[in-house]
């Protein structure tokens, strides 16, 4: 049975759109994952990490998928490489030409080291929560009981920690 998930796309680098299009084109062609609705692309203000960084495309997606969230996480990581992002000595909140983040796999509570899910810090980040507010508003957190809409309101209209 396909699972429905929840992922953020952001990219400064480069042509920005085109990065976040040529990794849901990515995506689409995962074994047995489905793009089936994608935001609007918006341009937001990088936050945290070195001064001096180039302004970031950001969208949600909604997948499904008959991948564990460990298999996608590992897809979406050969996505980024495929795409040509290594994380290896990567600046923590640096420029990225992608970046591919799970932030819901159905109402999956998770924590494992290297995964997370619902994504910890989705609630407050704005350039997280308007792109999947606009494509799923009443989506409850599972964890803080609240739709994205809901958690968007409550948002600091400027920066996001």
């Amino acid at each position: 049975m396909a699972a429905i998930c929840y992922i953020a796309l952001g990219s400064n680098l480069e042509n920005r759109e085109e990065n976040l299009r040529q990794a849901l084109a990515a995506i689409a062609e995962l074994p047995g994952t489905q793009v089936e609705r994608v935001s609007q692309f918006i341009i937001t203000a990088p936050v945290g990490g070195p001064p001096g960084q180039e302004d970031y495309c950001n969208a949600a997606a909604r997948l499904t998928t008959e991948m564990s969230p460990e298999d996608l996480l590992t897809a979406l990581a050969g996505v980024e490489r495929k795409l040509g992002r290594f994380r290896t000595g990567e600046i923590r909140h640096g420029p990225r030409l992608i970046d591919l983040d799970i932030l819901f796999y159905n109402d999956l509570i998770l924590e494992k080291p290297d995964l997370t899910i619902p994504h910890p810090r989705l609630h407050d980040r704005l350039f997280v929560l308007r792109p999947l507010a606009e494509i799923a508003p009443e989506m409850i957190h599972p964890l803080l009981g609240k739709s994205m809409m809901a958690l968007l309101r409550a948002c600091p209209m400027g920066s996001c920690p």
